[in-house]
């Protein structure tokens, strides 16, 4: 203790003495920014680092350079004296260079420190290329159902608009098959099958209960598929036998099935056509196939019959109503076995072989699209070509 503390009197604290500082807090504060500011100046400085120290991100990419020279823009600009260097222009059209591909996007990146300008073709995403595959509004008309089909002021049809193009190294005199792969939508794992196994040519049919149809279509779509849209009909043995709502009954007047065929053709978007799901009976009868085909030309589609009833008389329908129409000429699973497939196979390259062109149907099953896939890789290897069904259309006579 303190020789003070002992002589103060009892009951008085002593004062503290304070400590004077030659410098304020905001004073101190105001130093250590300065500083701060100061050194990271010298560290740009020495590092040569245009960006401060700032984090970048370096993605390998595929570059298209032009040679760019400055350009003395002060006039347009309004600014005299400066000179601004404009992006590399694009590459001459009798370039090597592959044109981008669809979806994609050139962004032009300037080098900070060099000024020089660079064009980066950035493919397209995923989610890009599925929202390119949107259908087209023109080609689409509000029902109380939702957007249907319809044909576009200027004529465009969906079938045309949706149909993809045969490559044009193929052969022209090869024989021609076009194979149809229906069902799908329902089972995730055969439809997952059938997107990711199945090559572009081949067609995929969905059926209208499945969930997430449009993106089902985009996604195929996207890989080069065309689309129908499976129309559930009247078999012989209904309702035992039963497609599922909104079937299109011979029971009902022609409105009725027309406003269930809207409600059907609301469920996506995208196809080129349709094609029955099931149907026997209703297929083989005039009075209830003739309407809803008409309305299917009506709304710039085609129709398939996918050759399952020996009984229907689509086929003459579509011809007195000049509609485009299609009929397939073997069903691939009717047997589901993989032996029989492989030898319905076989058959129908002998038809495309004889006739120049033939068109298969396969009702969608694990085994049918597996051995399609396996049938497929050797196709062209023996002298066929496999085609989008559109290319197998019957077209309309003009009038």
């Amino acid at each position: 203790m303190a020789s003070d503390d002992l002589d103060a009197p009892l009951g008085k604290k002593r004062k503290r003495k304070t400590l004077n500082l030659p410098v304020t807090p905001p004073q101190i504060v105001a130093g250590l920014l300065a500083t701060t500011v100061v050194i990271v100046a010298l560290w740009t400085a020495i590092a040569e680092d245009p960006y401060g120290g700032e984090p970048i991100a370096v993605v390998a990419t595929r570059l298209t350079t032009a040679n760019a020279k400055d350009h003395d823009i002060a006039a347009a600009a309004g600014k005299p004296g400066e000179k601004i260097t404009p992006a590399a222009t694009a590459a001459p059209a009798a370039s090597a260079e592959k044109a981008p591909p669809p979806g994609s996007k050139v962004v032009t990146i300037t080098d900070g420190s060099t000024g020089k300008a660079q064009q980066v073709v950035v493919p397209p995403r995923a989610g890009d290329k599925l929202a390119a595959m949107a259908a087209d509004p023109n080609l689409l008309e509000d029902s109380r159902h939702g957007q249907i089909p319809k044909i576009g002021s200027d004529g465009k049809r969906a079938s045309m608009a949706y149909a993809k193009p045969v490559n044009a190294a193929t052969r022209s005199d090869a024989p021609k098959i076009a194979i149809v792969v229906g069902g799908l939508g329902v089972s995730g794992s055969v439809t997952e099958d059938a997107l990711t196994r199945l090559p572009g040519p081949v067609t995929l049919a969905f059926v209208p209960y499945g969930g997430e149809l449009d993106n089902l279509s985009a996604r195929a779509r996207a890989a080069d598929h065309e689309v129908l849209l499976q129309a559930p009909m009247e078999p012989f043995d209904y309702p035992d036998n039963d497609p599922g709502p909104q079937t299109l009954l011979t029971t009902l007047t022609p409105d009725q099935n027309i406003d269930r065929l809207h409600w059907l053709m609301a469920r996506m978007q995208g196809y080129v056509g349709v094609v029955s799901f099931m149907g026997a009976r209703f297929t083989a009868t005039d009075a209830a196939i003739a309407p809803v085909l008409r309305e299917v030309g009506k709304r710039g589609l085609i129709y398939l019959d996918d050759g399952t009833s020996t009984r229907s008389i689509a086929g003459q329908a579509a011809g007195a109503l000049n509609l485009p129409f299609v009929k397939a000429d073997i069903v691939l699973d009717a047997n589901p076995l993989p032996a029989e497939i492989g030898q319905a196979l076989a058959r129908l390259e002998l038809m495309a072989k004889q006739r120049g062109a033939a068109i298969g149907f396969a009702k969608g099953t694990a085994a049918s699209v597996a051995k399609i896939a396996e049938w497929a890789k050797g196709a062209q290897s023996r002298g066929f070509v496999l085609v989008p069904v559109s290319m197998m259309v019957a077209k309309p006579k003009s009038t």
